[in-house]
């Protein structure tokens, strides 16, 4: 029989968190039976402690805000992904007692498009530009072969947006959020923002809108994706996201592929739908 595992996920607050269905329904699929997978409220001053107790059991851990900065630090090797957004998601604690981050936010943007079809767009829209706004740049930096404009409240989050465009290598136009109606006309419209910002957008949505990528899982639908849907435009949810950035987490931590998304997609609707 082999050792128990352990795995977690960080952040604060945390209670809402759902990565434990999901890493959980994954373990029960593949037969990790001596696997577990917990949460912990961990800020950012409480970190490092927590992070230096941590024995051989554990596998891997998974970060939400405020931890995916506050952990760089102290790792002992971060992914160019990761290091191109300067954000940690995910670590993997090595037999050695190596700690790797990386993220796979942004490849489970890429995966939870190119599960519904999206290859490559020709030009996108970015409403918001928090932490998740640099990661939807970074997708869009393989999916987007053209401009995206990035709709933002205030000067400062613009030139931030500007800075990491250049960075990832993605042409960046800002415009104010007052024009927001207009991003709905792109291709591909990603919604970052906190739950109720584009309710008001959703009187605006084109008669034949394109992909819409709404980042929110809870409350789900926003007004935003029933009205995007209402008009036969393709919606890409936050549960989408979740889903395909945890199998990417499970696949580090466990070392098996492919993870079941099928399995923790099921289990994630249902615990939605429980709330």
């Amino acid at each position: 029989m082999s050792a128990p595992r352990r795995a977690a996920v960080l952040g604060s607050p945390i209670a809402h968190s759902l990565s434990p269905v999901l890493h959980r329904a994954a373990y029960a699929e593949l037969g990790l039976v001596d696997w577990s997978y917990d949460r912990f409220e961990v800020d950012e001053a409480a970190l490092p402690g927590f992070i230096e107790g941590l024995d051989s059991s554990w596998a891997g851990l998974s970060l939400t805000m405020p931890l995916k900065r506050a952990m760089i630090p102290l790792l002992d090797e971060i992914s160019p992904t990761a290091a191109s957004v300067e954000a940690v998601n995910t670590v993997v604690l090595t037999e050695d007692g190596r700690r790797l981050g990386d993220n796979t936010d942004i490849p489970g943007m890429i995966a939870a498009l190119r599960e519904r079809g999206v290859e490559k767009v020709e030009s996108a829209a970015v409403l918001g530009a928090g932490a998740t706004a640099s990661s939807a740049l970074a997708a869009l930096a393989v999916i987007c072969a053209g401009p995206v404009t990035a709709y933002v409240r205030s000067r400062e989050r613009g030139d931030e947006m500007r800075g990491w465009g250049r960075r990832l290598g993605v042409d960046v136009r800002v415009a104010d959020w007052a024009e927001g109606s207009r991003a709905l006309d792109a291709p591909l419209v990603i919604a970052t923002t906190p739950a109720g910002a584009t309710d008001a957008l959703a009187a605006d949505v084109p008669q034949n809108p394109g992909i819409l990528f709404d980042v929110l899982y809870e409350p789900w639908p926003t007004a935003l994706a029933s009205a995007w849907s209402a008009r036969g435009g393709a919606v890409v949810g936050g549960l989408d996201l979740l889903v395909h950035q945890a199998a990417l987490q499970v696949e580090q931590m466990t070392g098996r592929r492919p993870a079941p998304l099928a399995a923790m997609r099921r289990a994630g609707e249902a615990a939605l739908a429980a709330r």
